[in-house]
């Protein structure tokens, strides 16, 4: 495996890079990029692949159409819908059309937050999460913040991207309450459908009637298909259509067309993968809570921020892990508001985890605890925060 590929630039390789890399060797197991290991199920790879000459050969729906599938499906009106072609695509058109002169964002967070706006010469105000406060949004000291600063736009993610940490809907829409005066206030929801702390998360019915709200949401996260790359927005139509006219018309693949087209008919299969994924967070991060000295941060995705003992690098334990036991993680010394003693772990089947749970005893106890096995570590008393 080539290294380099890590250490090249400050976002991830794609896997695709990894892969190119690699001389034949067998894939690595991706622990980096979070994404729903349940869904699509078999069968519904097996149709789209049955009709890849259809989907590849000819041109999509318009936007328009596309959307208002999927607004029939989520139960919103089409005029509070925009989709992109993924997250990104819209982060970067609300910063164009709507981020006037300030952001402010909390950190750790996805760096397209704070780069994005960096880029076009807006000032980001950054509101550090404390990891004393296991990386918690205190909603009242937010708006403090934001109002010391003077920040126009505000950003929150919920969950958030690296930590999982969750806001609680109440406590989103108290914020909301507070900041009705902004110019923006932006929720992003693209790790939402992973949540199972309470019955019904998320603000987008909300957002449809407020006056400066943008939900974000993201369906190739949690689809499990990231290189369909479609994502889509939901704010009041005044706002929703600023942000729709400027996309093209034929901003949307095939795929996304036949994935949303095909959304009703799956409903079942896909909340049984959240189920799944559910289960398999919760034993992933007790296991890996018994493993001394490690913390492991609570989370509402489908990825676990863990923070390595006193003395180790996460640099040198990602090239391990990736050399000697094929698995990709993400190393966090490149994301504002943490460092490299951090490491993003996505959740996956257990068979995928004993992997990983060897690779870093191996590593990190030097060979001390190498021979229990990782299943046995259970008994031990857990040292870090509850989920």
């Amino acid at each position: 495996m080539e290294l380099s590929l890590l250490r090249a630039q400050a976002h991830s390789p794609s896997y695709f890079s990894l892969l190119r890399g690699s001389d034949g060797e067998r894939p690595p197991v991706d622990f980096c990029i979070p994404c729903n290991p349940y869904f699509p199920t078999p069968e519904i790879f097996e149709h789209l692949g049955r009709n890849l000459e259809t989907i590849l050969k000819f041109y999509p729906s318009d936007a328009d159409t596309i959307t208002a599938e999927l607004s029939a499906t989520m139960g919103l009106h089409p005029r509070t819908v925009a989709m992109g072609n993924g997250s990104t695509e819209l982060i970067t058109w609300i910063d164009h059309l709507l981020v006037r002169e300030s952001l402010a964002i909390p950190i750790p967070t996805f760096g397209r937050w704070t780069d994005q706006p960096m880029e076009t010469g807006k000032r980001v105000d950054m509101y550090p999460l404390l990891e004393s406060r296991a990386f918690a949004l205190d909603v009242n000291d937010y708006v403090s913040f934001v109002r010391a600063r003077g920040s126009r736009v505000a950003v929150i993610c919920n969950p958030n991207n690296p930590d999982g940490g969750y806001l609680p809907k109440h406590e989103v829409l108290r914020l909301l309450d507070r900041l009705i005066d902004l110019d923006l206030v932006i929720v992003d929801e693209s790790f939402g459908d992973f949540v199972d702390a309470e019955p019904y998360p998320g603000v987008a019915a909300e957002a449809a009637v407020r006056p400066n709200v943008i939900v974000l949401r993201s369906l190739g996260k949690n689809f499990g298909l990231h290189g369909v790359r479609f994502g889509y927005l939901v704010a009041n139509p005044a706002l929703a259509g600023k942000i729709r006219d400027a996309l093209p018309k034929w901003n949307l693949n095939a795929f996304a067309e036949v994935v949303v087209f095909m959304m009703k008919q799956c409903t079942a299969e896909y909340q049984e993968s959240l189920r799944r994924l559910a289960q398999d967070r919760r034993a992933m991060h007790h296991q890996l809570s018994c493993m001394p000295e490690l913390t492991v941060f609570p989370s509402q995705g489908n990825f676990l921020l863990v923070k390595l003992p006193h003395g180790f690098d996460g640099v040198a334990l990602r090239d391990h892990l990736l050399t000697r036991h094929g698995v990709y993680v993400r190393e966090c010394g490149n994301k504002l508001g943490t460092t490299s003693q951090f490491l993003r772990l996505v959740v996956r089947p257990q068979e995928d985890v004993r992997r990983l749970l060897v690779g870093m005893t191996q590593f990190l106890y030097s060979g001390s605890l190498h021979e229990v096995p990782v299943i046995g570590l259970h008994h031990r008393r857990p040292n870090s925060l509850s989920a």
